[in-house]
C-alpha cells in the first residue's frame, strides 16, 4: 500500500472534483443497467464500481490528499443520511402494534453491528497507517 501524495488544492476544487467523481460513476452505473435491464441495480453497481476504482487507485498510487480532505468534509455530518429513513421508520412504529418489539430489536441490531464491525476495521487501518508513518519517519531521521 503506498502512501497517499499531496496536492495542494483548495477544498472548494476538491469537493467539486470529488462530486463529479461520484456523479461520473453512478451515471455510467445508471447507464451499464439500464443497458443490461436492471435499472434497480444501478446504485449497488455505482457503489461497488466506486468502491473497485478507489482500492485500485489507493493500492496502485496512493489517494491523493484532496480526495482524503474533500471525502472527510463531505461525510463529517454523513448521520443526517438516515434522517428521512429513520422519521419514516418513526412514523409507521406507532402502526405494528403488537410487532413494535421485533421491529425495534430488529433496527438496532442491523445498525449496531455494522456500525460496530465498521469501527473496528477504520480502527485498525488508522493504526496500521499511523504505525507505518511514525516507523518511515523514525527511519528516515536515523539515515544521514
Amino acid at each position: 500500500m503506498k502512501p497517499a501524495h499531496s496536492s495542494h488544492l483548495p477544498l472548494w476544487i476538491s469537493l467539486i472534483l470529488t462530486l463529479i467523481m461520484v456523479i461520473v460513476v453512478r451515471e455510467t452505473a445508471v447507464v451499464l443497467c439500464q443497458m443490461a435491464g436492471i435499472e434497480k441495480a444501478a446504485n449497488i453497481v455505482g457503489l461497488v464500481a466506486m468502491f473497485v476504482i478507489l482500492m485500485a487507485w489507493r493500492l496502485l498510487k496512493g489517494l491523493p490528499s484532496w480526495l482524503t480532505q474533500a471525502s472527510n468534509t463531505l461525510l463529517v455530518d454523513s448521520g443526517f443520511a438516515f434522517l428521512p429513513v429513520s422519521a419514516g421508520a418513526g412514523l409507521l412504529l406507532f402502526a405494528l402494534g403488537d410487532e413494535l418489539l421485533g421491529v425495534m430489536i430488529t433496527m438496532i441490531v442491523s445498525t449496531l453491528i455494522p456500525l460496530w464491525g465498521l469501527a473496528l476495521l477504520a480502527n485498525r487501518w488508522l493504526n496500521h497507517a499511523a504505525n507505518t508513518d511514525s516507523t518511515t519517519t523514525t527511519e528516515q531521521k536515523g539515515q544521514p
